[in-house]
């Protein structure tokens, strides 16, 4: 703690309301194949599962009642920004202990202790109220290659061929979005780094800002790193398509406004959403971990396939109690979690490929079993180990791998050096890119996933089973497992078997 907190100091909050109607119904249709789904618009969405008016009402009074102004109200999303003093937040919601704290990376937070309250009247009604604290919610999941003789790189266009990407499609039609909690791009160096690989199609890339973020190259290297690779795998596997790259500030409110803002964007419509940002699934407050995974569901519900990086850390996510934890939000049972593989490359062919695991000097690929959600569905088939902390069952994470070993990293430009990068966070983007390519290949979206692609007539002939390895307590084998899930993709082949 270093201070206290300006009881005077404007603060805005985000508010979410319950949804007026249900979303039972994705996981059933998700199961079918993408033509034979039944999806919704997101104007349609927002008329079935919008807040009420009466809902949107009751917070009114409530706010009015505390002396705070609505500066925002977003049926479709559910979300209403309220904005009055620190004192008056704090007073609303209950919150006794408040401070100014150092974080250990540097920078000065609001941080709360205890747990909020609403009125009575309000219960149900509310779901999540973020804004109070501004910690910063997650790290980038990216990796610099440690210097090595024996370090290589390849362009994002290698690695997908020799993933056997389809071809003949760019993605065309598709809209990709992209989060990101800081950093910026630079339109210069994209035209050079795209025009060095002679691709046919230059992407488009736009920000859009969400909570006061706006994209701010060369403030944050490490932040303007993790946005870069994310724009150039991307773009480099799916360069017909459009990208829309949300920046937002590093606290929960933040995160959950950026990801809300793309599910429900009706400007810009994306069909992929890329995450390569996150933390351990503890550290996450249960309504802010509850509001995302709502989000990603509503993202289900539209056709929007949302990839999240599992993390860099191995099995313990970079927490030192000695214990196992695994990345959220890639632990959201209706995210595609993405873990990392270690890959060689020899004449456009894989010629090795097994789990990441460079720790301690260069990472591991994060993965094992959800101590906070239950297993999904789409892994009750699975023959799945037990958290080796709890010995009880869980979510599964990842879903997916491939290539994210820096020293088997990706070469890419950012502000102005061109770089050998790895991690997690580059297997995020290239799964977008390749959902991209898939959907403009159908014709229509592929959506939330995983109850195809944990299908056997899916797996078996959509992806490479990597089966050596470990990132930790867990061990690769046969069939899906905790380090790399049902391993990387065979992309014609998964086109082939999800179409």
């Amino acid at each position: 703690m270093v201070g206290e907190v300006d009881r005077g100091a404007t603060v805005e909050v985000t508010v979410y309301i319950r949804p007026s109607g249900s979303l039972d119904w994705v996981d059933q249709e998700a199961g079918r194949a993408p033509g034979q789904r039944r999806l919704v618009s997101r104007s349609d969405l927002a008329d079935a599962c919008g807040a009420s008016d009466e809902d949107v009402a009751a917070v009114r009074s409530f706010a009015s009642r505390y002396g705070l102004k609505v500066s925002e109200v977003d049926p479709g999303r559910r979300a209403m920004k309220l904005r009055g003093t620190v004192d008056a937040v704090a007073r609303a919601f209950g919150v006794d202990e408040l401070r100014l704290f150092e974080h250990p990376t540097g920078g000065v937070y609001r941080g709360r202790e205890g747990s909020l309250t609403i009125p009575k009247d309000l219960d149900g009604v509310i779901t999540g109220v973020f804004g109070i604290d501004s910690r910063p919610q997650a790290v980038p999941h990216l990796r610099a290659a440690a210097p090595s003789a024996a370090a290589t790189s390849y362009t994002p266009l290698q690695v997908a061929a020799a993933y056997s990407f389809p071809t003949g499609v760019t993605g065309a039609g598709e809209t990709v979005g992209i989060i990101e909690l800081g950093g910026g791009f630079s339109q210069s160096d994209l035209d050079s780094y795209f025009s060095g690989l002679r691709l046919t199609a230059s992407p488009t890339v736009t920000a859009v800002g969400v909570d006061g973020g706006t994209n701010s190259p060369g403030v944050d290297q490490d932040a303007d790193g993790e946005v870069m690779l994310d724009i150039e795998v991307a773009g480099a596997v799916a360069p017909g398509a459009k990208f829309i790259v949300y920046f937002s500030p590093n606290t929960d409110q933040g995160f959950i406004d950026a990801v809300s803002t793309a599910v429900h964007d009706t400007t810009n419509h994306p069909s992929v959403i890329s995450i390569s940002w996150g933390g351990p699934e503890d550290s996450w407050t249960q309504q802010a971990r509850t509001q995302m995974e709502q989000v990603l569901t509503e993202g289900a519900a539209v056709g929007v396939t949302v990839t999240v990086a599992a993390g860099d850390n191995g099995s313990t996510d970079g927490v030192t109690d000695g214990k196992q934890h695994v990345d959220f939000p890639a632990s959201a049972p209706h995210a595609l979690a993405c873990g990392g593989t270690s890959l060689q490359i020899a004449n456009g062919q894989v010629t090795s490929e097994v789990v990441w695991n460079d720790m301690p000097s260069d990472g591991a690929g994060g993965g094992g079993i959800s101590i906070e959600f239950p297993v999904p569905s789409y892994q009750s088939g699975v023959k799945m180990p037990a958290n080796v902390d709890t010995g009880n069952p869980g979510r599964g994470v990842p879903d997916v791998a491939g290539n994210a070993d820096p020293q088997t990293g990706y070469a890419i430009l950012v502000d102005g050096s061109r770089e050998t990068v790895g991690g997690t966070s580059a297997v995020a983007p290239l799964w977008a890119g390749l959902i991209a390519l898939i959907n403009e290949s159908l014709g229509q979206p592929v959506g939330f996933s995983q109850p195809r692609l944990y299908q056997d007539s899916v797996s078996s002939a959509g992806f490479r089973d990597i089966t050596q390895g470990n990132n930790g307590a867990y061990t690769a084998g046969p069939g899906w497992d905790p380090c790399t899930g049902l391993g990387s993709p065979h992309g014609s082949a998964l086109l082939a078997a999800l179409g």
